[in-house]
């Protein structure tokens, strides 16, 4: 009890200090979302007219507000060098032997493909199918999906997430093993194609189930035939997998019911340690038609500098990707996806926090840099936070925290919660004085509701934590204040289902945003306790990321 006490003696000048900081704007927030999430701006697609009026609507904010550049070459923008592929796929199984099989899958319908490859025509006429379970190798779990299979030249079938491991005494999910019911990033599909690729695969075919994934295969169809976006090299490309594919659950049963095999028993197979791949007595044949293009697409990027002299060098960062799904030509009728909830109102809110951060007066300034940071790319594989991490315009041994606003719903732009909900189980003392405010705000934070879905590691965070810097990831609550109890899971779901990167993500007539001021509010306080601390943030023992951030920091003292 000692030590707490001192604990929050020491936070108690930041806590005064925070209270006295004006509040975000409902009203501010509502109405840049609304010019954001606009027809006129065309859905905020990379490499468009939309990005261009995007960027420069971001850029005037920025300069409106007082703050400066945050590119040291004087500007506000860093530029993303990509190469933009659109895909054209095709798929067909044959199965067995001397009787065969044809299964010719409908893209979109049944399964989407691409290559990331720079070449325009992908051909894979036989390629043999062998399911890989989850397709996982960790070592610190002694676990080894492929063992000692040569996957090389072969299609590989993987199963999505991690594998459900139950602990036989408590008959739940070992938290000891893949983080129980937590996604670790062996269970995301980018961890999934980088290790197929490792094994030479031709192709890798995901089976997509919406509950582990958190999403339906509407959303991943959505993107067929669309093009996509890689910050790699020519020659990286050729090192991944030539096809990186999702099959549909119902597809799956059918190939392997074709190939003799029960889907079910051998997903039930695979969620062992002595699980060996499975030859599915099939071939596959994938063509894949490629446009290629060079883009370059920009990171905005705006600083507002730190009071203290000695401090001012380090950074606490706020992040919020503008970038939506732009236009859509196939559809009929409204072809926009606004990206409203997704993630417009999180940039809105971010300029809101700018906005009240640069208003305080001199005396009260932080002492370390705020940068607010705009990524582009994050819908098309968190790009332009990956490309920052790469190419970082400050040093990020002495970036010291990251805050991220993705709200992954739409609750925010209703009423206020009473509570936060942290994302992912990544703990950093950034968690600590994250309870602290949350408790002098009257409000609580509860852990991640569907850590199974992996929301940790697919938003512009995951990148800055990748090298090292402690990053915060927070959603919108569920539990209204005065709103019947449900309303925030219902409303939850009623987003998934319905506007989740879709057309209908468009600012709702009875939007308030008063949830998202309040939210704002909260990560105003968290940002600046960072940025007065004695003591930069450190990530907590156990943490995946706390070695990485440990020798950054000891080269910039060395």
């Amino acid at each position: 009890m000692k030590t707490r006490h001192i604990f929050l003696a020491c936070l108690a000048p930041f806590a005064a200090f925070a209270a006295d900081v004006p509040a975000p704007s409902a009203a501010r927030i509502l109405e840049r979302t609304r010019v954001l999430a606009s027809d006129d701006l065309e859905g905020r697609a990379p490499g468009t007219a939309g990005e261009d009026k995007t960027v420069a609507y971001l850029v005037a904010e920025f300069q409106k507000l007082g703050l400066q550049p945050g590119n040291p070459d004087g500007t506000f923008v860093q530029n993303v060098p990509t190469t933009g592929i659109t895909s054209k796929s095709a798929l067909t199984f044959t199965v067995g032997g001397a009787t065969t099989q044809t299964l010719t899958p409908q893209v979109g319908l049944d399964f989407i493909a691409l290559s990331r490859r720079r070449q325009p025509q992908i051909e894979l006429p036989d390629s043999e199918l062998v399911f890989v379970g989850y397709g996982i190798t960790a070592p610190e779990f002694g676990w080894d999906d492929f063992k000692d299979v040569d996957v090389r030249g072969k299609t590989v079938v993987m199963l999505i997430n991690d594998p459900p491991i139950t602990d036989a005494k408590t008959g739940r999910l070992d938290d000891a093993i893949f983080g129980g019911p937590a996604m670790t990033y062996y269970g995301r599909w980018t961890y999934k194609f980088e290790s197929a690729s490792a094994r030479g695969a031709a192709a890798v075919l995901i089976v997509h189930e919406t509950g582990p994934a958190g999403y339906p295969f509407a959303v991943i169809a959505a993107g067929s035939g669309r093009e996509t976006f890689d910050v790699g090299s020519a020659a990286a490309s050729e090192q991944r997998v030539a096809v990186e594919g999702w099959i549909t659950l119902d597809t799956a049963r059918r190939l392997f019911a074709a190939a003799g095999q029960d889907y079910a028993a051998l997903k039930a197979a695979a969620a062992r340690r002595d699980f060996r791949p499975v030859p599915l007595n099939a071939r596959a044949h994938i063509s894949v038609a490629n446009t290629v293009r060079s883009v370059t697409s920009r990171n905005v990027i705006a600083l507002l500098p730190g009071s203290d002299p000695k401090l001012r060098d380090e950074f606490v960062v706020y992040s919020a990707h503008w970038d939506a799904y732009g236009r859509n030509p196939a559809l009929t009728g409204d072809q926009i996806l606004n990206g409203a909830a997704d993630n417009a109102i999180s940039v809105a809110m971010m300029l809101d926090i700018a906005e009240v951060a640069a208003s305080l007066p001199a005396a009260e300034r932080p002492r370390r840099s705020l940068l607010f940071f705009a990524p582009t790319y994050e819908e098309k594989g968190i790009l332009g936070s990956q490309f920052y991490a790469r190419n970082p315009l400050h040093p990020l041994a002495r970036t010291v925290a990251n805050l991220n606003i993705e709200p992954l719903d739409a609750n925010l732009a209703y009423g206020p919660t009473r509570d936060l909900e942290i994302v992912g189980r990544n703990p950093s003392t950034l968690d600590d004085y994250a309870a602290e405010i949350a408790r002098e705000q009257g409000r609580v934070l509860r852990p991640d509701s569907e850590p199974e879905k992996g929301y940790y590691y697919r938003s512009d965070h995951f990148e800055f934590a990748k090298v090292g810097v402690p990053a915060f990831f927070v959603r919108s609550g569920k539990d209204f204040i005065d709103q019947p109890p449900g309303t925030g899971e219902k409303l939850r779901l009623a987003y998934l289902v319905n506007d989740y990167h879709k057309v209908t993500d468009e600012v709702k007539p009875d939007w308030t945003c008063a949830g998202a001021a309040a939210d704002a509010k909260f990560l105003l306080a968290l940002g600046l306790r960072a940025a007065n601390a004695d003591k930069i943030p450190k990530w907590k023992p156990g943490t995946e990321f706390k070695s990485v951030r440990e020798a950054s920091l000891k080269q910039i003292a060395n």
